[in-house]
């Protein structure tokens, strides 16, 4: 019989390098599948516990020591304030729709004109963020409702897309994100929303195509109709 000789320490490194090695093989196993509970980002309930300056100086320390770990030279003028860059972007930018305090205000208002029929607002400028491997994800939305009693200014539409656009994404997620949003603002079920994508993830890694663009619809209310949904991709198509 073989003794273990074997400490509680090594033992406990032991464990997690087992559970880090099947955590790997259970990620290579997933691949590129695309996983969703909700339609909702996933968040901890502590999500907004930390100020911004506080996340921002939290994020500049990890981000520096992961430059630290490929190699790099810290102490070179270049580098050395690349982490606090980082962070900051993160929070204040590329990330910034996570926080609900950085929602759009969409006042909307009377529909004094009484106009009744389709709106389209097409060729929206969206950046986001793959979830996956945090890289871009950017393209162009084309959002249309149909007004019930109340209207907002055609910027609020571009405004909810960028909004829901800044956080780590899944494109079908995007898409619903930003008609619920638009649900509460206009008051109306009547809403469609198109998204046209490149996906870093496809173009820079991995398969490497540069090609390829991704799109994905979402449409809810009469635009679930067909004839309301052909009227729709004829305004989007239309040159």
């Amino acid at each position: 019989m073989v003794k273990n000789n074997l400490n509680k320490e090594d033992l406990e490194l032991l464990k997690n390098k087992e559970e880090a090695k099947r955590k790997l093989e259970e990620f290579e196993q997933m691949g590129e599948a695309h996983f969703s509970s909700s339609h909702n980002t996933p968040l901890r309930n502590d999500a907004f516990d930390l100020s911004d300056s506080e996340k921002i100086t939290e994020i500049s320390k990890h981000f520096y020591k992961i430059m630290e770990i490929m190699g790099l030279d810290m102490n070179d003028d270049s580098l050395k304030g690349t982490p606090h860059r980082v962070a900051k972007m993160y929070i204040t930018e590329i990330f910034s729709g996570l926080d609900p305090k950085n929602s759009p205000e969409m006042r909307a208002f009377e529909n004094k004109y009484h106009y009744n029929e389709m709106l389209v607002e097409k060729n929206i400028t969206f950046h986001s963020t793959c979830e996956h491997h945090f890289v871009p994800i950017y393209g162009s939305a084309h959002v249309a409702y149909i007004p019930n009693g109340k209207v907002v200014g055609l910027s609020k539409l571009n405004r909810m897309v960028q909004y829901c656009a800044k956080r780590p994404q899944v494109q079908e997620r995007l898409n619903v994100q930003i008609i619920e949003e638009l649900k509460k603002a206009l008051n109306t079920n009547d809403i469609a929303v198109l998204l046209e994508a490149d996906h870093m993830c496809v173009a820079s890694r991995g398969v490497q195509d540069v090609n390829s663009n991704t799109i994905t619809a979402q449409y809810s209310g009469k635009f679930q109709e067909e004839a309301t949904k052909a009227e729709f991709l004829k305004h989007v198509y239309h040159k």
